[in-house]
């Protein structure tokens, strides 16, 4: 098992591809977008994250990695495509669909198929009928779900250290799966079936998004109550066994900000607390806005002039280049269309088609608000009087 497809070159799928181009593998990896393609075929990466530029240059030198529009055939294919939700929270798998589909021309007996895309209970079920329904016999085929774990900002480091949860459709595609993973994860394989698979990486997340609703929750209080929030949490986590999170603008990102709808649409009723935590965590977005724009309309009543904003960050969280279902991007849209002259700060991205990005010095020198919505490094060394500090970076 020497040749791999990895089918879509995104967050998860070019860092994992580019690890195992490293490892010895040939590794075809696939994406639809062809400036994609284009770039990591130049040995260039087309986002952010630390060590992947180092890893996509020496793989593609050393011809072990190629991108293409199309599969080929290959002894394992991972499909590592988005899985975001239709209006109404509802599950979208069609990219799944669409990359299951598109390996079918290529899969052949003893072919391992891998997806670590997070999913709904059930849809690595859905890929082996969808393989079927293509002339697959996929009886003579191993298909499981790894799902990804790592964070952004450390994704080369966790892909090898992290432990992984591989679930089969059968025992034996649990079982060759798991020789697979071994030979690149240094943490611990661990064996399960598919659905359990599918539901531990949901429950991580909602886990997650669920003690950030807490924190969340906190902070608007606090406010109420005119109490540091952040103080607040330094002295309640010197109790040995309570550790409250850090509050923001919101949960991003698309994992926490998604993965717990996939539980709530099949859970309904039954998913009261998850349910509770998504809408705490979207509220609290929308409270942060009303707070900017109480603030604004506070110094133009003041000044009797038109005030000019600074939004203070628009990934999802520190350090890194990645805005899906970025809190901090639908404020600063949302400030926008509200009709308030707003100046945009992301110090991890160079351009943005909706709007201008300004240096952060040069916004600093121009605004009369301040919002800080992302903890970015190079906010921490600030002096600033502000009361819009939404992620602590000032504390």
């Amino acid at each position: 098992m020497q040749k791999i497809c990895v089918v879509g070159l995104g967050y998860i799928g070019l860092p994992t591809a580019a690890l195992l181009a490293n490892r010895g593998y040939d590794v075809h990896g696939v994406d639809v977008v062809q400036s994609t393609v284009d770039i990591i075929n130049r040995g260039e990466i087309h986002i952010v994250e630390p060590e992947l530029d180092t890893f996509v240059k020496v793989a593609v030198n050393s011809g072990k990695l190629k991108a293409d529009l199309k599969p080929t055939q290959a002894d394992i294919f991972i499909l590592a495509v988005p899985t975001p939700f239709h209006e109404g929270f509802v599950p979208n798998i069609d990219y799944i669909v669409s990359a299951t589909k598109a390996i079918t021309p290529y899969v052949k007996e003893n072919d391992i198929v891998i997806l670590e895309s997070t999913s709904p209970v059930g849809t690595t079920d859905m890929v082996e009928k969808v393989l079927k329904e293509n002339g697959v016999d996929t009886s003579q085929l191993f298909i499981a779900h790894c799902p990804e774990r790592v964070l952004p900002g450390q994704i080369m480091k966790e892909l090898v250290e992290n432990d992984r949860i591989v679930g089969g459709t059968t025992p034996k595609a649990t079982e060759k799966t798991v020789e697979f993973y071994k030979t690149f994860v240094s943490g611990e394989v661990l064996s399960t079936d598919a659905r359990t698979a599918e539901m531990a990486k949901l429950t991580e997340n909602s886990f997650r998004d669920t003690n950030i609703a807490f924190a969340n929750e906190l902070s608007i209080l606090c406010d109420k109550f005119d109490i540091d929030v952040w103080e607040l949490i330094k002295l309640t986590n010197r109790h040995p066994r309570v550790n409250v999170l850090q509050p923001g603008a919101g949960v991003g990102g698309h994992c926490i900000a998604v993965d717990p709808w996939f539980i709530v649409h099949a859970g309904g009723d039954d998913a009261k607390i998850i349910r509770t935590a998504r809408e705490v965590n979207t509220y609290k977005t929308e409270w942060v806005i009303e707070k900017i724009k109480n603030e604004a309309l506070k110094f133009e009543q003041k000044h009797d002039k038109k005030v000019k904003v600074a939004c203070m960050g628009l990934a999802f969280k520190p350090n890194i280049d990645d805005l899906r279902e970025s809190p901090a991007l639908y404020i600063t849209r949302r400030l926008i269309a509200d009709g308030l002259e707003v100046l945009a700060v992301e110090p991890n991205i160079e351009h943005f088609s909706e709007f201008d990005i300004i240096d952060y010095k040069k916004a600093l020198e121009e605004v009369d608000v301040v919002a800080f919505l992302v903890g970015h490094k190079e906010f921490r060394e600030l002096e600033i009087n502000t009361n819009l500090d939404f992620c602590g970076v000032l504390n």
